[in-house]
């Protein structure tokens, strides 16, 4: 097998594999994501503003990649749920933060909590040499794909 051929055969079987892991973290996860609560969009954008404390609109979309009018329908929606809070600036009202409610923080803590203890089960059955190994492939990933943004 070339080189090339290998590499196909490595991406067709990832292809296979990632969307089946993806639906059973999904069905293992009983949270409010799984529910329906919230989206996966809505999500990130929480867990970006808990990172951040508070950030413009602008910030926002550039982080989730889509347009600023895009990204009010998204935040309308969490603004409405009582995820998060729009904060206007009084000497500039064109100047709008967005802040993570005490609501927000605590469905991000929930959901966070209940990932780390998915990744615990999981993970749990390999030995320390296999999750550092993965670890240590997924960071590679990671500054990869993010080094190409």
């Amino acid at each position: 097998m070339t080189p090339k051929e290998s590499l196909l055969n490595f991406a067709d079987q990832v292809n296979e594999l990632i969307p089946t892991l993806m639906r059973e973290f999904a069905r293992k996860g009983s949270n409010e994501l799984c529910k329906g609560k919230i989206t996966f969009p809505q999500f990130l954008i929480l867990d970006f503003l808990t990172r951040e404390n508070e950030s413009t609109m602008t910030d926002i979309s550039r982080f989730m990649r889509v347009t600023t009018a895009t990204m009010t329908g998204i935040v309308n929606r969490l603004v409405e749920a009582g995820y998060c809070q729009r904060i206007f600036d009084p000497q500039d009202r064109r100047i709008v933060m967005m802040k993570l409610t005490s609501r927000g923080e605590s469905i991000v803590r929930k959901l966070n909590d209940e990932r780390r203890k998915m990744i615990v089960d999981v993970f749990g059955k390999l030995s320390q040499k296999e999750r550092d190994d993965y670890l240590h492939i997924l960071s590679r990933i990671h500054e990869m794909v993010i080094a190409r943004n």
